[in-house]
C-alpha cells in the first residue's frame, strides 16, 4: 500500500480512472476535472501542471487525488491509511497544496493531520451540498434556453470574470475553458425576448455523470427566477443526451440555492468542505 505520484495523466488513468469512474457521482469534480486534463492537458487549469496520485491496495486503486495549481487538491474518499500516507508522501515530494475540496470527513481526516505534519492551521473556505437530480421540474420563468456559439464568447467572459468577483475571486483567464465547453455544448443561455439574462454551465458527461456549474444571474436580471429556469434546462439537455446522473453544488451559506435545487428536482446527497491552507484569496473553484 502506497502512493504513487505522477504526472503523467495516462499512468493515472490506468491506475485509478476504473476507481474513480466506477463512482461518478461520488467522485464528481474529480472525474470531470480529469476529462478536461485528458482533453486539453497537464495545464488546463493554470500555468503550473497538474498532479496526480493514486493509493493502491493489492493492485487496486482505493484512493486519488488531483492537484492543479492554484486550485485547492481534489481528494477521494479513502481509508484513514491513506489520508496518513498522503500526508507522508506530500511532505516527500515538496508538495505544499493551498487546500483541498473533499466530501467533508475526508477533508476533516486531511487538515487534522496535514496540521500536525506541515504546521498548517485551515480555515473553511466554503461548504457545499450536493443534490442529484431525481426529475426535472421546470419553474414558470418568462424566456427559453439555447445553447451558447462562438458569438457568445465575449459575453460570457465578463459574466464569468463578474462571477468570480462576486465569490471574492481574483479573475483569471477563461478563454480556453470557455472555447471549450463551446465546442462541446457546455453552456446554456436563458433568453427572454431575446436578450440573454442568465447561464447554466454543464461538465463533459463522464461514466453517465454531468454536473451543472457554473450558474450566474446578472445583478439586474435577478429575482426572476431565470437562474433556475436555465439550471432546469440544462438539467434536461444532459439528461436528454443520455446523462444517467445529474448532479450540482451549492453553497451552504446561501439558503436560497439550496431551496432552488430542491425544487426544480434535485435532493440533498452529501456535503463537502473546501478548505484553505494559506490566504482566503485563492481560486477555489472548478
Amino acid at each position: 500500500m502506497s502512493w504513487v505520484i505522477t504526472g503523467d495523466i495516462a499512468a493515472f488513468d490506468t491506475a485509478a480512472g476504473d476507481f474513480l469512474r466506477s463512482r461518478p457521482v461520488e467522485n464528481t469534480v474529480l472525474v470531470t476535472v480529469l476529462e478536461s486534463l485528458q482533453a486539453r492537458g497537464l495545464t488546463a487549469y493554470g500555468n503550473a501542471p497538474a498532479i496526480l496520485g493514486s493509493w493502491t491496495v493489492g493492485g487496486c486503486a482505493a484512493g486519488a487525488f488531483v492537484h492543479t495549481p492554484p486550485f485547492p487538491m481534489l481528494l477521494s474518499t479513502m481509508p484513514e491509511q491513506a489520508v496518513e500516507e498522503l500526508t507522508a508522501a506530500l511532505m516527500a515530494h515538496d508538495l505544499r497544496p493551498p487546500g483541498v475540496t473533499a466530501r467533508r470527513e475526508i477533508a476533516e481526516a486531511f487538515a487534522a493531520r496535514w496540521r500536525m505534519v506541515a504546521g498548517a492551521d485551515f480555515t473553511v473556505w466554503e461548504r457545499r451540498r450536493l443534490f442529484r437530480l431525481v426529475q426535472v421540474r421546470r419553474p414558470a420563468a418568462p424566456g427559453q434556453a439555447r445553447a451558447a456559439g462562438p458569438s457568445d464568447r465575449d459575453l460570457l467572459l465578463s459574466w464569468y470574470d463578474a462571477a468570480e468577483k462576486e465569490i471574492r475571486e481574483r479573475p483569471g483567464d477563461h478563454s480556453a475553458a470557455i472555447d471549450d465547453r463551446i465546442g462541446y455544448g457546455g453552456v446554456t443561455l436563458w433568453e427572454r425576448d431575446g436578450v440573454p439574462v442568465a447561464l447554466a454551465g454543464q461538465s463533459r458527461m463522464v461514466a453517465g455523470m454531468v454536473r451543472i456549474a457554473p450558474v450566474y444571474t446578472p445583478p439586474e436580471h435577478r429575482r426572476h427566477g431565470y437562474g433556475a429556469a436555465a439550471t432546469a434546462a440544462v438539467s434536461q439537455f444532459a439528461i436528454d443526451a443520455g446523462a444517467q446522473e445529474v448532479v450540482v453544488f451549492s453553497d451552504l451559506a446561501n439558503p436560497a440555492t439550496n431551496v432552488i435545487h430542491q425544487r426544480i428536482g434535485y435532493q440533498p446527497l452529501d456535503d463537502y468542505l473546501v478548505l484553505s491552507f494559506t490566504t482566503p484569496h485563492r481560486q477555489l473553484l472548478q
